[in-house]
Parts: structure tokens; C-alpha cells; sequence
């Protein structure tokens, strides 16, 4: 059996949760969130806790199983306490800052990149340097950041762009001076 399938979720206090559908919902104090489970997936909901069985113990229904027991579960731990990511910029210059519903980016360009902030998602610039993507949805924060760091991806020489924070850029070695 899937060792993460098997492992019940536990509703934490505020969040509401139901199947309709095919279709999970998750309500809370930081927002819904639907999510579509497999037809083939029995998701069985407590006061609790959910849980996910699978049908038989074929592949295709074993590799369906710890996929749909980890969506439910990032669904209700995204509407619970959400999720977010942080990136970092580094660069002599290299600077973000939100206006209105828009992140800007200085970040070597001749003009600034606008980078339109997605209306499920927050974003905010806790310093010039340090961006921070919020929202429901791990998917979907992830998917935001990743677009932002591909404005400028860091470059292997310097170490110039943005990048996750914590991330290792390996460096390379510049030219030498030959004879």
C-alpha cells in the first residue's frame, strides 16, 4: 500500500472541507481552493480527518492514490496557513517593487520589467532585494515564482538575477589571460 496515500489528513479548526463532484473543496481562513481528484479515488471525509481510498491494487490505481491523498492534503493546508516562496535578487542596481497590481523589476534591462501580479497570488517586497510570492495554491505559487525568476535567471559567471532564496548558483571560472 502507498505509504503516503494511506496516511489520513487532519482538518485543522476553522477549515471546512467537502467532495462534490470529483471535485474537492477546501474553505478557510486564507481562502478556497478546488482541486479535481480522480474519478476512481473514494475520498472519505470525517470530522476530523479525510482519507483516500484506492479501488483495487492495480498501478494505475496505486500511482493515483499518494497523488490524490497529496492534493487534498495541499489543499487544505494551503486554505489553513498557505504557502510561499521567497526570492532573492542580486546585482549591482537590480531592484523590485510593487505598484498597484504590477511588480516591477530593474534587473539589468534597459527598462523595467512589469510583471502582472495574478489575482489569487500576493506578492510583496519585504526589501529591494527580497521578494516574496503568497497564495492557496502550492501549484500555482510555485509556477508564479518560477515565471519571476525567469525574467533574469542567474547567470553562471557573477551570480547576477533572481533566484530562490537558499538556492546554489555553481560559478564558473572567467577567462584567463593566455600569453
Amino acid at each position: 500500500m502507498s505509504r503516503i496515500g494511506r496516511l489520513p489528513i487532519e482538518i485543522p479548526q476553522g477549515v471546512q472541507v467537502r467532495m462534490e463532484g470529483g471535485v474537492f473543496s477546501a474553505k478557510g481562513p486564507k481562502g478556497e481552493h478546488s482541486e479535481r481528484i480522480h474519478g476512481d479515488m473514494k475520498v472519505e471525509i470525517d470530522d476530523k480527518e479525510v482519507r483516500v481510498v484506492r479501488p483495487t491494487e492495480q498501478k494505475r490505481h496505486r500511482s493515483l492514490h499518494g497523488l490524490s491523498r497529496t492534493l487534498i492534503a495541499n489543499s487544505v493546508h494551503g486554505v489553513s496557513k498557505g504557502f510561499e516562496k521567497k526570492l532573492e535578487i542580486r546585482g549591482v542596481g537590480y531592484r523590485a517593487e510593487v505598484q498597484g497590481k504590477k511588480l516591477i523589476l530593474n534587473v539589468g534591462y534597459s527598462n523595467p520589467v512589469e510583471f502582472p501580479i495574478p489575482p489569487e497570488i500576493e506578492i510583496k517586497a519585504e526589501s529591494p532585494t527580497v521578494i516574496a510570492v503568497s497564495g492557496v495554491s502550492k501549484q500555482r505559487v510555485g509556477q508564479v515564482a518560477a515565471e519571476i525568476r525567469g525574467v533574469r535567471r542567474p547567470e553562471p559567471y557573477k551570480g547576477k538575477g533572481v533566484r530562490y532564496e537558499g538556492e546554489y548558483v555553481r560559478q564558473k571560472a572567467g577567462k584567463t589571460a593566455g600569453k
